[in-house]
């Protein structure tokens, strides 16, 4: 009996431990689902919900850029694009295969979708196609069930309604690049759609035009396929930016360029506002908008013409007799007369060395007047030499050469003033008569961008220190005078009227047929390589060697409004070349029909011109051709 009774106790105290045990533990997992449930249930549900909800950032589209007159230069446009999501796939190559059934796919493409998603990390996307037309779109939304991980998306394209005549300006967008996104760690980066500013106005503007992104919550299945939207907050478009451009002015210069290299520059010398600045050859923004084939972009970086270089403030060229113009002001403003005289017999000797006047059988006698207007070299060598190299040079930086200004272009090249203590601090050499002879006349050490050149001008015309401005404001208080008097300013403005207008002048070529408006202007020629006396960069030297022709102008005369300058690379002659471009973009500002009329004929010559030269190819083709045997 006391055996059964020692059974029983010790059965019932095991049943009481582990009765104990299970209730222990039943109060454990009972507390842990409190604490999940109470405590830590809305971390679990933001994460269920995590699961069930997936959030699709909405990039921002850009906000506009506009002109003087708030006509678009760049704007958005509706467009539909593809994505894939690489983590979403299981079969890539049968993936691509399903969207080639539908859309084509070059092998530089796929080549890169591969690299991209095999790089791809968590839910990020792969840019397929870029702008495919609603076509396509609507027939990747019918196909979609049997395509993992593709999505069809509605989104906005970058639009240049002026292309090329634009594009060094506005400059283009593009994707950001991994760097991009490490510098920022934007998640924004990673959108495929998204486009940042890679030139011109669009980069040195991004803060502005960039705008907020927007948001839309979706509810996906299993696979992370859309199942219905559950709510979307927009985007904020950014801002928009005016820029002090007219558009009808530059789209009417691009088209009087044509194909030619050339830069050319409209200022307002009343308010800075720069009204054109053209470079051509361009490239179209439109097509950086999408993605732009390689073999393009190779073309583009190859080409001579350097399409991708904006000439206006990257582009750095010796000015030329365009300088005459500094050298004229800083003559007179280190009080020589301009009734001084100088005569020129075609030739300046110093020792044993000559320098030539451009005419060899020489000007006659001259003063500053007549020696702008025949740009005469050796009045300009013997004034140069008699106030000295610094005072020309002072005199060309107040005048905006060599300086930097204050737009939204990401690169300017300011060039070279040279002066005696520059070139010992470049060359460690001392300064010499030939320097100040070259200098004089606008060549040796000198360089300068057409921007400079237009300020030039503007300076000159206003009679103050012009400062240039692209993007519209409120009217800038007026500039402080030029440190020069009124009457030597005048002197320098009617030789620049002759140059134009006079009998002997340069630029007759350049003579406005508008009542009431007289241009004044002065050529340039300037060198692209040393040459010796008998030899000059002309029309039966290869192209590269060719003398690049230039023209500085303002109109009217008598009340200075607008100042222009144009460069036309290996144009051979600025009078031939560069005026008459100059001639035509003023005629447009004062009598747009003349202006037009005059493009259609230069137009109609073009065409003329192309014809001629094809049949000549053709000819010489034939006449290379082995003759049959009779």
């Amino acid at each position: 009996m006391a055996s059964e009774a020692d059974s029983r106790r010790q059965f019932d105290r095991r049943t009481l431990i582990l009765g104990g045990v299970q209730a222990a533990a039943g109060a454990v997992l009972i507390g842990r689902m409190a604490w999940l449930a109470i405590r830590e249930g809305e971390r679990y549900s933001l994460a269920a919900e995590d699961n069930r909800v997936a959030l699709h950032l909405i990039p921002p589209r850009r906000g506009w850029i506009v002109d003087a007159t708030g006509q678009p230069l760049a704007q958005n446009r509706p467009a539909y694009a593809l994505e894939l999501v690489p983590s979403l796939v299981e079969n890539l190559p049968a993936t691509l295969a399903a969207i080639r059934r539908v859309l084509p796919i070059d092998p530089e493409d796929e080549a890169r979708i591969l690299r991209e998603a095999e790089n791809a990390r968590g839910p990020s996307a792969v840019p397929i196609a870029d702008d495919i037309g609603w076509d396509a779109y609507a027939a990747f939304n019918v196909e979609l069930a049997g395509m993992e991980g593709v999505v069809p998306i509605r989104t906005y394209v970058r639009h240049y309604p002026d292309g090329e005549a634009f594009g060094h300006v506005l400059g283009y967008v593009g994707r950001p690049s991994a760097e991009q996104y490490k510098e920022t760690g934007d998640r924004l980066y990673l959108i495929p759609g998204f486009r940042i500013g890679k030139d011109g106005v669009e980069r040195s503007k991004e803060a502005a035009l960039r705008g907020k992104p927007g948001a839309r919550r979706v509810e996906v299945n299993a696979r992370g396929r859309i199942v219905r939207e559950l709510d979307t907050q927009p985007d904020t478009p950014g801002q928009t930016v005016q820029l002090t451009l007219d558009r009808g002015l530059q789209s009417f210069a691009a088209a009087r360029v044509g194909k030619e290299s050339v830069s050319l520059v409209v200022i307002d010398c009343l308010s800075g506002d720069i009204k054109c600045m053209l470079s051509m050859p361009a490239f179209d923004p439109n097509i950086f908008s999408n993605r732009i084939p390689g073999k393009l972009w190779a073309e583009m970086q190859a080409a001579e013409t350097k399409p991708l270089l904006n000439k206006v403030t990257q582009g750095l060229y010796v000015p030329g007799s365009t300088f005459k113009l500094a050298t004229a002001l800083a003559t007179l403003a280190e009080g020589v007369p301009p009734s001084d005289t100088v005569t020129c017999g075609g030739r300046y000797r110093v020792g044993s060395n000559t320098w030539h006047c451009h005419k060899r059988s020489g000007h006659g006698t001259v003063d500053m007047e007549r020696a702008i207007a025949a740009s005469c070299n050796v009045f300009f060598y013997t004034m140069a030499r008699r106030i000295g190299p610094d005072a020309v040079a002072d005199m060309a930086r107040k005048l905006g050469l060599g300086q930097e200004f204050d737009i939204p272009m990401p690169v300017q090249r300011e060039g070279t003033v040279p002066d005696p203590e520059w070139l010992m601090r470049r060359y460690d050499r001392k300064w010499t008569v030939a320097d100040t002879l070259n200098t004089a006349i606008g060549q040796g050490y000198l360089q300068t961008n057409p921007l400079q050149l237009a300020v030039m001008a503007a300076r000159l015309a206003s009679g103050r220190l012009v400062v240039p401005r692209l993007v519209a404001g409120p009217k800038p208080a007026p500039f402080t005078p030029l440190p020069i008097l009124p009457d030597y300013l005048d002197t320098v403005r009617r030789g620049m009227a002759n140059v134009v207008n006079g009998p002997g002048g340069t630029a007759r070529s350049a003579r406005l047929k508008v009542d009431g408006v007289t241009l004044a202007g002065k050529t340039g020629t300037a060198q692209v390589r040393r040459i010796s006396a008998g030899f000059r960069g002309g029309a039966g030297v290869e192209r590269r060697f060719r003398d690049h022709a230039l023209f500085v102008a303002f109109a009217p005369v008598e009340q200075p409004r607008y100042a222009v300058a144009v460069v036309v690379e290996h144009g051979i002659s600025g009078s031939r070349a560069a005026a008459p471009i100059a001639r035509d973009v003023v005629t447009w500002i004062y009598d747009r029909e003349q202006a037009e009329k005059s493009l259609a004929a230069v137009v109609q010559a073009r065409e003329a011109a192309r014809r001629a030269a094809e049949a000549a190819a053709a000819a010489a083709a034939q006449a290379a051709a082995p003759v049959p045997p009779a």
